[in-house]
């Protein structure tokens, strides 16, 4: 009788490595269907809650990244990454994976580092055009490393690189056949243009202050607005639900429709809302977050930027130049028109699948 697959994966910190992780171990699941899964993350972040409500169990570690200023979390850091290697060692020699993938964050660079000490195949899936530093460190033991950039060479050895994309929502393949569907969803004119605007799934502060400021510049251009505001900042800005055609989240749970009925999109620069916004194809500005390790949020932007794909604002700029750039936009039907289409020919949309093909290759 043939023992059932195992499967550890580790990613946390933001969105943006969790539903990466869930992705691949539902395509794993479906290839799969005795395979057993457990979930490594970080104790005190979102993984603890998102991953279990996917069904999947999770083990945390206690863990967290450098501080840039001076602080107790600093000092206490060589105590938090002794304890979650040891905690590692322990997950793994008792779960017994065949393989480990890791999607990014603190954790993931834990287990998969003990992974590679004891011999189980690893594989990292980095997400962003400018890798942080966890991944770099891993890079040398790792048997594959799938990245959604071309370049990526300089940081990584060149024959363990494949380019797959980043793994995304599957129900977004097919949203252009769902916009009646979002209108409705939404209770938005079909007469009127959408934007949509998208902070990350904790919201984004400049953002936000920035909508604050302008909805009614935003209004008088004749838009109608679905704002996710993230659950951070709702009860600040969940009174501009009492204008007409304004329309404000905490989070937004069908994110496809709200894709489909969008004509324009102002959105963080994440890796995986990258990746998301090229397989959705509408003309975008990215607002990247200045506040991210080694500013990875300008670099991936600019990847888009530099095939003319994408409008990048940066949020220095913003008080300067938004209401010019966006006016342009949203009156230049054929500006938006090349924009969608150069940004959905960046797509790569079997991310997924080819990430789990590479897996299987080494079981």
């Amino acid at each position: 009788m043939e023992k059932k697959l195992k499967f550890i994966i580790s990613g946390g910190g933001t969105g943006g490595h969790i539903y990466p992780a869930i992705a691949i171990a539902n395509e794993l699941k479906y290839r799969f269907h005795d395979a057993e899964f457990l979930f490594v993350g970080a104790k005190d972040k979102m993984e603890m809650q998102k991953v279990p409500q996917m069904g999947y169990n999770i083990k945390g570690l206690w863990i967290s990244g450098i501080q840039r200023k001076v602080t107790f979390k600093n000092a206490m850091f060589p105590l938090k990454l002794v304890s979650s290697l040891w905690n590692s060692y322990r997950i793994i020699k008792k779960f017994k994976p065949n393989v480990v993938i890791g999607t990014g964050g603190f954790a993931s660079g834990a287990v998969l580092k003990v992974a590679s000490m004891l011999g189980i195949p690893t594989v990292i899936q980095e997400q962003n055009s400018y890798p942080g530093i966890t991944n770099k460190l891993l890079a040398k033991k790792a048997n594959t490393i799938c990245v959604a950039y071309e370049g990526l060479d300089k940081f990584f050895p060149k024959e363990k690189l494949i380019i797959t994309g980043n793994p995304v929502r599957q129900d977004l393949l097919d949203i252009d056949d769902k916009r009646l569907q979002g209108l409705t969803y939404f209770e938005l004119d079909s007469t009127k243009r959408t934007l949509l605007v998208l902070g990350g799934s904790l919201g984004a502060r400049r953002i936000n202050q920035l909508l604050a400021k302008e909805i009614d510049f935003l209004l008088e251009l004749g838009v109608q607005i679905i704002w996710q505001c993230g659950k951070l900042y709702f009860d600040e800005y969940n009174h501009f639900n009492t204008k007409e055609n304004v329309h404000v989240f905490a989070f937004i749970d069908k994110m496809d429709f709200a894709y489909a009925a969008a004509d324009v999109i102002i959105s963080r620069s994440g890796a995986s809302s990258v990746s998301e916004l090229c397989i959705v194809g509408k003309p975008t500005v990215f607002i990247p977050s200045p506040n991210v390790s080694e500013d990875h949020q300008t670099k991936n932007a600019k990847a888009i930027l530099d095939k003319k794909a994408a409008i990048l604002l940066k949020e220095k700029d913003l008080d300067i130049n938004f209401k010019k750039v966006f006016a342009d936009l949203i009156s230049n039907d054929e500006k938006q028109s090349k924009l969608s289409k150069k940004i959905y020919k960046l797509a790569l949309p079997n991310a997924t699948n080819q990430i789990v093909d590479e897996i299987e290759k080494l079981l």
